[in-house]
């Protein structure tokens, strides 16, 4: 496949993800990044965001990955994302996502009256990272 590229997203359960694709979107600190076959070799850090594949089957075909930060490497028309925790988006628990958020809005207020800076910033990135999964799930 000539202009088609390998992703593959790994954790430190395992792989997540390994497919052909067209383009990866990926989201980094500064803003987002498309990979297409070729890109010269890079590393970037990824931020807690969703990540789009477009595959190479379908012109429509599109994969959602929900990544909770992580680095993403490019080299040889190999993308591979080191995450510390991703999850495709048919592989989403919703319920699951619904009450994370839950506990995180409650954390956040409870770190809010008690003025504990630490678990408000704990609680806000608890509550980024379910609202990320929340979002990629809808892409079913």
């Amino acid at each position: 496949m000539e202009n088609s590229i390998t992703v593959r997203v790994v954790t430190p359960a395992g792989l997540v993800y390994d497919h052909h694709a067209a383009i990866v979107v990926a989201k980094t600190p500064t803003g987002e990044i498309g990979i297409l076959a070729n890109h010269a070799p890079i590393i970037v850090p990824l931020t807690i965001d969703e990540v789009r594949v477009k595959r190479t089957d379908s012109d429509t075909h599109v994969d959602w990955i929900a990544v909770n930060s992580g680095i993403m490497e490019v080299r040889d028309n190999v993308v591979t994302i080191l995450a510390d925790s991703a999850e495709r988006e048919r592989d989403i628990d919703v319920p699951r996502a619904q009450r994370a958020k839950q506990r995180a809005e409650r954390l956040i207020q409870e770190a809010k009256e008690n003025k504990d800076s630490d678990t408000l910033k704990r609680a806000e990135v608890m509550l980024h990272r379910a609202m990320n999964r929340l979002k990629v799930s809808q892409h079913q």
